[in-house]
Formats: C-alpha cells, sequence, structure tokens
C-alpha cells in the first residue's frame, strides 16, 4: 500500500539543512548522466497557466517517479498559491507505487535548497548582504535557506507588492528590511534572489557590483524573463540544465546566450568545470528546477516518513 504524505507531514518531515545537503548529490549526479530525465512536459491551458509532467529515476535512492504540477499565478489574488503539485513514487524493480506526496512545500523548498548550493560553489565566502526581489513562497523559503550557508548581517527584501511587501517583513522580522526600490536592495548585496513572474528584466545590469552572485528561480518559461542580459553577458553564467535552459528560459531564449552558459551546478559540484576564479567575478545562477530534485526530495520526506510513523496507508 503506497504511503499518503500530505503537505503538513512533507514540511514535518523535511529539515532545510538536510534537503540542502541532498541536493548536492542530486545535482551532481544528475551532470553526470547518472539520472534518467526528459525535460519536463507543459502544456499552457488558460492565460498564464500551465500544467507540466516532472518524471526521473534516481539510481542512487533506487526510486523512480514524477511530479505533476499546476502553475496559475492568477491563484495569488484568490489568496492560493500560485503553485500546486503531487509527486508520486515507485519501486524501480517491482513497479509498486510506493507513495504519493504534497509537491506544493517541496517545490518551495528544494528550489530554495538548490539556490543555497549554488551559494557554496559560487558567492564569495565573505559576503554579508543579502537582497531578495519578490515577496512570495520563493521569497520565504530562500529566507530559510540561504542564512544556513552564509551569514547575512544585512537582508533586504524589495516587492512591487507593497502589501504582500510588509507582510513578508512583518513574517520575517527585524533581521529583514523593505527597500523603496529593487535598486537600493541590489545595489552594494553580495549575493541577489531573483523571485519574481516577471516578463521583463526586473533589476539593471548597473546596479550589480563585482563579486556579486545573482540567483534568477522565476521567469521559468520561454516568454519571462528576470535577468538583463548586459548581466548575463559579463558573468560565468551557471544552469541547473543545459537541455532545459535552451527552451524553458526566456533569460537564454530571448537574450540568445546559450552560448554563454558556462557550466551546469552539478559540474562545478563535481569539479568537472570551475566556479569562481576571482573575488571580482560576477557569478549568475539560472535555476528552472529539475524532476531529480523533486524524487530526491519527495524521496528523502518518504523514507523520514516511514521512521517517523509519519503519513497515512492508503488501499489502492
Amino acid at each position: 500500500m503506497p504511503l499518503w504524505l500530505s503537505e503538513a507531514d512533507v514540511q514535518k518531515s523535511l529539515a532545510m539543512g538536510d534537503l540542502i545537503a541532498a541536493m548536492q548529490p542530486a545535482l551532481a549526479n544528475f551532470s553526470a548522466d547518472c539520472v534518467v530525465q526528459p525535460v519536463r512536459t507543459v502544456i499552457a491551458y488558460q492565460a498564464a497557466a500551465f500544467f507540466g509532467l516532472m518524471p526521473a529515476y534516481d539510481p542512487a535512492s533506487n526510486l523512480v517517479g514524477a511530479k505533476l504540477l499546476a502553475v496559475l499565478p492568477g491563484n495569488l489574488a484568490k489568496g492560493l498559491p500560485s503553485h500546486q503539485a503531487l509527486i508520486a513514487l515507485f519501486d524501480p524493480e517491482s513497479g509498486d507505487p510506493l507513495a504519493v506526496t504534497g509537491g506544493r512545500y517541496i517545490t518551495e523548498a528544494r528550489t530554495a535548497a538548490v539556490s543555497a548550493v549554488s551559494v557554496q560553489h559560487l558567492a564569495r565566502a565573505d559576503g554579508g548582504v543579502l537582497a531578495l526581489i519578490g515577496s512570495g513562497a520563493q521569497a520565504h523559503s530562500h529566507l530559510e535557506a540561504l542564512p544556513l550557508v552564509r551569514d547575512f548581517g544585512e537582508i533586504r527584501v524589495w516587492s512591487p507588492n507593497r502589501e504582500r511587501l510588509e507582510k513578508f517583513v512583518a513574517h520575517a522580522g527585524k533581521r529583514v528590511r523593505a527597500t523603496a526600490s529593487a535598486e537600493a536592495a541590489v545595489r552594494g548585496a553580495d549575493v541577489v534572489v531573483l523571485a519574481t513572474n516577471s516578463m521583463t528584466p526586473v533589476i539593471d545590469d548597473a546596479w550589480v557590483a563585482p563579486g556579486t552572485h545573482v540567483i534568477s528561480v522565476g521567469a521559468c518559461r520561454p516568454n519571462q524573463r528576470e535577468l538583463d542580459p548586459a548581466l548575463i553577458a559579463r558573468s560565468l553564467f551557471v544552469v541547473d540544465s543545459r537541455a532545459a535552459a535552451i527552451v524553458e528560459s526566456g533569460d537564454v531564449i530571448l537574450s540568445r546566450c546559450e552560448g554563454h552558459i558556462h557550466a551546469e551546478l552539478g559540474e562545478i559540484i563535481s569539479g568537472a568545470k570551475p566556479g569562481r576564479t576571482s573575488a571580482e567575478q560576477i557569478t549568475v545562477f539560472k535555476s528552472l528546477g529539475l524532476a531529480i530534485e523533486d524524487v530526491a526530495s519527495a524521496g528523502l520526506a518518504y523514507r523520514n516518513a516511514l521512521a517517523a510513523g509519519r503519513g497515512t496507508q492508503v488501499l489502492l
């Protein structure tokens, strides 16, 4: 009988520090072709809404699975999450269904965990100022994850939605301050996270100082972009998947910068490609999200839930 893990069960079963550690080998194995994973299948079925299928086979955890994902930006105006998802896990030997988990929290948390991995490998070790552009779920998850790998003495946040920005700061507490503009947040920051649904670049190349590490986790469709093309051109540009970036990322497609991709993050983790080479170098990580991240995360939640006696056995 498969185990059903609700979003609450998943959240109790995934510590962010453990998730960050789990993403390192998952990404390295993906880039070493030790994972079977196609580029996700996506159908647009409403204006600005899409449904995605993301399957992967992970030999390292002996799991095969898939995430079913619905993205509806209009949900935010209704007070609902913009991302809704389920992840199904199977035994690759027998085909037995092992678990079905809520996927919304995993999507939020594993994205931030991968960003934290990028900070470990691409950001300067002495960077103490973090800027968050956006105030939604991804901003919250990055606020949890990134301070686990760097000691940020100052955290700034800006969002075009003033009401959500004020709620974000109130929830985050005294360590986070709102800025009057995106420029004010970015100038002088050592790590910048872009977590928006923007169709056009949200920061200007001129705002980004030498030595900055920029992470873009929004703009995951071919017609969306968050990054200034000039910033990509002068950076060490890293992606999670080349195959996905050239067909899914508007930041790559619209900027015509496929040839500027230096490496996948997994290649840098394994040492197959070099990362930052100087304190002055600007690094940019474009994250689209990979099925292997979902399967590895759901597998970790499944194993922890079994050990804790958490979840509900479902009779099929």
